[in-house]
C-alpha cells in the first residue's frame, strides 16, 4: 500500500512542474486523492461489496470533482492533473503511466452490461475536455488533444485531434514511449484545410487581377487605334 502511494507521488512530481515537495502532492493534488478513493471502492467491487464500493467512490467524487466508477481497471502511474470533471466508466482499462487532463470524460456508448467504456494503452496522454466514448481503443504513446471527440480505435504512438477525432502521426514520425506533456502542440486538420482553401483563393484573386489588367490595356489600345 506505501509503495503504492509512493508511486502515486511520485506519478505527480515527475509530470507537473508546479509540485514542489511530497507533502504538497500528499495533501493538495485532487488526483492522487481520487486514485485512493478508487482503490478503496476497487477492493470493495471486487469482493461484491457492490453498495460500499459505489459510497466510497460517491465519497471520492464530492471531495475531489473527480468520479472513477469502481468496477475500471486502473495500471499504476496514472496522473490526473488538476482533474476536475474528470468521468472514468466502469468497463474502462487504463495502462500503465497515463496521464488525464481536467474535463476528460472515458464513457460508454452502450446499455447493455458488456465492455462498453474505452481501453487506454500505456504512455497515453488525454488533453484538457477530450472525450473518449465507446469501446475502443488507444494505442501505446498515443495522443489526444484538448477537446477532441474519438469513437474509433487509435494505433500506437498516434495524435488524434478534432471532432469527430481523425489520427494525425506527428511531423511523420513515430512518438516516442517517453511520456510527452505537449498536448496542446498538435496538428490541426480542419484549420490546415482552411488555409489552403485561403491560399487557393489568394492565388486566384491575383490571377483574376491580371486578366483585368489585360483587358484594361486591351482596350484603351483599341481606343487609341480608333
Amino acid at each position: 500500500m506505501f509503495e503504492t502511494i509512493r508511486q502515486d507521488i511520485r506519478a505527480a512530481q515527475e509530470r507537473d512542474p508546479a509540485a514542489r515537495s511530497r507533502w504538497e502532492v500528499l495533501l493538495c493534488y485532487p488526483g492522487v486523492h481520487a486514485l485512493w478513493f478508487y482503490r478503496v471502492a476497487h477492493w470493495f467491487w471486487r469482493r461484491g461489496w457492490v453498495v460500499a464500493a459505489r459510497f466510497v467512490s460517491h465519497l471520492g467524487r464530492f471531495f475531489t470533482g473527480i468520479e472513477i466508477h469502481p468496477g475500471a481497471r486502473i495500471g499504476p502511474g496514472l496522473f490526473i492533473d488538476h482533474g476536475m470533471g474528470v468521468v472514468i466508466g466502469e468497463t474502462t482499462e487504463i495502462g500503465e503511466s497515463v496521464t488525464l487532463y481536467q474535463g476528460v470524460t472515458l464513457g460508454g456508448t452502450s446499455l447493455k452490461r458488456e465492455k462498453r467504456h474505452p481501453t487506454l494503452g500505456n504512455n497515453v496522454v488525454v488533453g484538457t475536455g477530450a472525450a473518449i466514448l465507446g469501446a475502443i481503443t488507444i494505442g501505446d504513446g498515443s495522443r489526444v488533444g484538448g477537446g477532441s471527440v474519438v469513437v474509433s480505435d487509435v494505433p500506437p504512438n498516434s495524435v488524434v485531434v478534432g471532432i469527430p477525432g481523425k489520427v494525425i502521426y506527428r511531423d511523420g514520425k513515430r512518438v516516442g514511449s517517453a511520456i510527452d506533456l505537449e498536448h496542446t502542440d498538435l496538428p490541426d486538420p480542419v484549420s490546415k484545410a482552411i488555409e489552403q482553401l485561403l491560399d487557393r483563393i489568394h492565388g486566384l484573386e491575383a490571377e483574376l487581377e491580371a486578366l483585368k489588367k489585360r483587358l484594361d490595356e486591351g482596350k484603351s489600345n483599341d481606343d487609341s487605334r480608333r
